[in-house]
């Protein structure tokens, strides 16, 4: 007899385009969401977007609510957290990059309020995705938490904002490829649960990516407009995996690591796009697609190598061996490989 089931959550409106950031109010009425709505955001994120995003609620008589945070930290959480039963917030909007938005998504979660996505930077898939991310000390947490009920991505707003916070969300999805790779390696090998649509979503997202770096420009919206898919999709593939999985693999592994030994040198992105073309030799080789995957980033004006992303030879050596302790999950890395195998991929690949 069949009992499988599953529950999967979606976003249920994307907004995607140009001034699209004047219709936050509207898409949230079209949610049916109700209450005073507390807007998250960080410094400058407020003044290119937040502002106008609480204009829009006051006009309209939601008597919305503003908290400016500045890091990503559990204490930043639970500051939110008490201005929320503060003022008994109806539900929560993110705007800003990754701070804001992690932040506001999983205090939403811990209050079982909905939550709303305003991106202003397309630096990575966590504007759709049911996690979020924290660093505490020199290990960063990966943290469950329900995906937005909408997202607004203002693609003049995201074009507008620094390139490297692009290039790091283009690197990002990139890494899906490798991502995929681990995950159907960890099903062959260790039985891990593979969906296959998610999988596929992701790995269309990575190519799509890939085949349109050359024509992803600073400054143009066309290529905000790719980008924010691509994040959007990427998302959508880990809401119906019900994991990271489709997006996580041993790249980013190697990214957390990275973060553990040289903290704060180079954007979350950067180091997974380099930790994906380490990846892809490990899974192919010299005949692989390694090359294919170093030349998107490239591209892009993405790292690509150690000097790129402003960390040490030894520093991307040691993460490498020592990225499979970061959690229990099976990737191309298996129980760990040895500084000698490690020199020699990085060497082969040009990272260092």
């Amino acid at each position: 007899m069949f009992e499988k089931s599953k529950w999967i959550s979606l976003p249920r409106n994307v907004v995607v385009g140009h001034d699209v950031l004047d219709q936050t109010r509207e898409v949230v009425a079209d949610t049916h969401l109700t209450g005073r709505p507390l807007v998250v955001t960080s410094p400058s994120p407020k003044e290119v977007g937040a502002d106008r995003i609480v204009s829009q609620f006051a006009d309209a008589g939601d008597d919305p609510e503003l908290v400016v945070v500045d890091e990503a930290t559990f204490d930043a959480v639970e500051d939110v957290l008490a201005v929320a039963r503060e003022v008994d917030a109806g539900y929560l909007v993110g705007v800003g990059g990754g701070k804001p938005i992690d932040i506001a998504k999983m205090a939403s979660d811990h209050l079982g309020t909905a939550f709303v996505s305003v991106p202003t930077a397309a630096s990575h898939d966590g504007i759709v995705s049911g996690r979020g991310s924290v660093p505490e000390g020199d290990t960063r947490h990966s943290v469950a938490a329900a995906p937005p009920v909408a997202v607004v991505a203002d693609t003049g707003i995201i074009a507008d904002a620094p390139w490297a916070l692009t290039t790091a969300g283009c690197a990002d999805i990139i890494s899906n490829y490798t991502a995929v790779k681990d995950w159907r390696l960890a099903n062959r090998l260790q039985n891990v649960p593979y969906s296959e649509y998610a999988g596929s979503l992701s790995q269309m997202t990575a190519e799509m990516l890939v085949d349109n770096a050359d024509v992803i420009k600073p400054e143009l919206e066309e290529s905000a407009w790719v980008v924010v898919k691509a994040l959007v999709s990427s998302g959508v593939a880990m809401s119906i995996a019900g994991s990271s999985r489709p997006a996580s693999g041993s790249e980013h592994l190697f990214s957390h690591q990275l973060d553990r030994i040289a903290p704060g040198k180079a954007l979350h992105g950067h180091q997974v796009g380099v930790g994906s073309i380490l990846a892809e030799y490990l899974h192919s080789g010299e005949q692989g697609e390694w090359r294919a995957v170093r030349d998107a980033l490239a591209s892009l004006d993405a790292p690509t190598t150690a000097d790129e992303l402003g960390v040490s030879e030894g520093e991307v050596l040691e993460a490498l061996t020592s990225a499979h302790e970061i959690r229990d999950r099976y990737t191309i890395l298996g129980g760990g490989i040895s500084e000698p195998a490690a020199r020699e991929v990085a060497r082969k690949t040009g990272v260092i």
